[in-house]
Formats: structure tokens, sequence, C-alpha cells
């Protein structure tokens, strides 16, 4: 195992600038997920740990040695694509063995090794069939168990669930991460899917346009989101950003409605301020219609999941999505009231989007 650390950091293909100066550590044995859009940078910057990449500008450490010139075959790193990459006329047991055997590797340990390996995985009884007999599930298994053998200081992960459908997407990353847990290998984890990230990180890196926005384990972004774009982003569904201007103790919205900043636990902004206030939408519940400090607002869809009801409504002028555990009986049309819970509110500076101390 090792640390990862990136210095600078900057890729430029042509004169597009891709990353734009990302330093970042990655202590040993930590599980580490790039997030972000599309575009922003995360594969380019796992590419160029890998190897298969070649940094524009900056230094790539593997634990104390500087790898900018070395190999992607001699960094002693493993990664797993979205795309499985299994030889289809190999089986499962000659795929996970290959680059063992490419690097001559004695065929009593590549079977050893491989044994080991498919007994982690659940594959020992799967190693004479040929990727076509497999599962999406299975092959992912297969990729995994490929990367694992080769015994490497640091997994690599790009977007390896997105083919998946969606429950074994969930059986999946659990499984990565007791894979992880019970490895204790330094891992780094590229997805677009921020529910991904938030059930498998003991830290996230959000990306945007190629620079970091925040780094930090799933509760700190979670509660603590630096800026309104990381605040949007990281949770599902995303967090209610509603802009009004400061008036004593109340934000005043473009419709004439008011949200109280009484409890929040920023310092208050100056009267006259436009601040953006964040609300996580089960932070919002459905009051009665006149309630001193709730925001009126009209029932857009209202989507029983079971345990909770997602309501998106329309108020000043924009969506709002409340989630509340009642078993509320509302309909299109419906109109209601959202008191925030003003303890939990974000509070962010509008001009900037930063979050207010």
């Amino acid at each position: 195992m090792s640390s990862v650390k990136l210095e600078n950091i900057r890729k430029d293909f042509g004169s597009t600038s891709i990353i734009k100066g990302v330093d970042l550590e990655i202590p040993n044995g930590e599980f580490a997920v790039f997030v972000g859009p599309s575009g922003c940078g995360k594969s380019t910057l796992l590419r160029m740990v890998a190897g298969l990449e070649t940094p524009t500008a900056g230094n790539i450490f593997l634990g104390d040695r500087l790898i900018n010139d070395v190999p992607a075959k001699s960094r002693n790193v493993s990664m797993v694509f979205q795309s499985y990459a299994l030889y289809p006329h190999m089986t499962v047991e000659r795929n996970m063995g290959f680059g063992l055997m490419i690097n001559k590797t004695a065929p009593e340990a590549i079977r050893s090794k491989v044994d080991a390996a498919a007994k982690i995985l659940g594959l020992d009884k799967l190693l004479g069939r040929m990727p076509r007999e497999l599962s999406g599930g299975q092959r992912q298994r297969v990729a995994m168990g490929r990367a694992m053998v080769r015994n490497p200081e640091v997994f690599l992960f790009d977007e390896p669930l997105s083919n998946l459908d969606a429950k074994l997407r969930v059986q999946m990353r659990t499984e990565i991460r007791a894979l992880h847990q019970r490895l204790g290998t330094t891992s780094i984890y590229v997805t677009h899917d921020q529910v991904e990230a938030m059930t498998m990180a003991d830290r996230i890196v959000v990306l945007r346009d190629g620079l970091l926005e925040q780094i930090g384990s799933p509760t700190e972004l979670y509660d603590h989101p630096a800026n309104v774009f990381v605040a949007a982003f990281i949770g599902s569904p995303s967090m209610n950003l509603i802009a009004g201007t400061v008036s004593g103790d109340q934000l005043r919205l473009a419709d004439g409605a008011s949200i109280s900043l009484a409890q929040a636990r920023a310092a208050r902004p100056a009267d006259g301020a436009a601040v953006t206030v964040g609300v996580r939408p089960e932070d919002f519940s459905v009051v009665a219609t006149g309630t001193i400090g709730a925001i009126p607002a009209v029932v857009k869809v209202a989507e029983f999941t079971g345990a909770d009801t997602q309501l998106v409504c329309t108020a000043n002028g924009q969506d709002l999505i409340a989630v509340v555990h009642e078993r509320v009986k509302l309909h299109a049309g419906d109109s209601l009231s959202l008191a925030a819970n003003g303890s939990n509110l974000h509070l962010f500076d509008t001009a900037s989007g930063r979050r207010l101390p």
C-alpha cells in the first residue's frame, strides 16, 4: 500500500485546459472518491495516476516515489474499467491471471493468487466459464479479481458500476467497500453518481471544471458544503437554494414571503445583503396555511416512495423539494405552506456562492 500525492497537476489538450492546478494527498489505505459532473476532469486525473495520461505540469508521487516518467506497467497500480475489458476468448481463470502471465510469474503462483482472489469474490465456481456466460456483476468481479491478483499499491476504479442496473449497482458498491475494508489497499474511485460517493468514500473530492471545489468526509460535505455548487451536488434530492435579501432576522424573498434566520448557525449578515439560503429537502415540513415564517407553495408533483413522500412544489418562482415522513394526502395543484428547520439552514453569499461563516 502507498499514499498518492498530486502537486499542482495540470493537463492541457492542445489549447484546452482540462486540469487547472490540483493539489491533493490521499493517505495510505484511504478510499477516496472523485466526483463531479461530466467533463470536470475526474477521469483524466485518475488516468494520470495510472500512467495512461502524462501531466502537462506538476508531480505525481506514489509513496515517496516520483512517478511522472514511470510507465504504467511499472507503477504497481491496478485499474478497474467501466467496460470490464475482459478477453472474450479466455476463461475467468485466464482473464484473472493474464497480467501475471505476461509478467512471467510462475504458473503455480498464478494459480494460487487467482484461487485466493476468486474465493474472496465468490468466483471460485466460475473459473472455467467464458465472459459471455457471466452476468454484468460477475464480469465486474472478474475485472476486480484481475486487479487484485497483482497485489497493487493502489486500486483505481473508473466508473466501474455505470453499466449495471440500479439494484446490482447497490450490491456491487457494498461489495467493493467490503473488499477495501478487507484488503486495506489505497483506492481511488471515480463516479458522477454522488450517492455512490456518499456511501463508499472515506473522503470525497469534488471537482468542477478541472479544479477542486471541496475535499472532506461525506458528513462534512453534506453538513458543511463550501459553496452552492457542492451544496446542490451532494445530496439526493439536492439542496433547495433560495435567494433573498436580509432584513433583520428575516430573509425576504422576491414574492414577499420570508424565512427566519434567527436560529441559523452562521453569523448574521448585514441588512440588505444578498444571501442564498440552502434547505435540505428533509428540513422542510408541511405546516398550516398562514403560519408565520412559512413559504406558501403549490404542489407540482407528489411522489409516495414508501417510507417518505417527496413533494415537488412551486414557490417564489422556483421549484422546491420537500421530503416528509408523514403520510400526506396532497395532489398536484394543492396549496400548502413549507416551514424550514431554522437550525439547519445553510447560508451562502449570493454573489460569490461561498458559504458564510
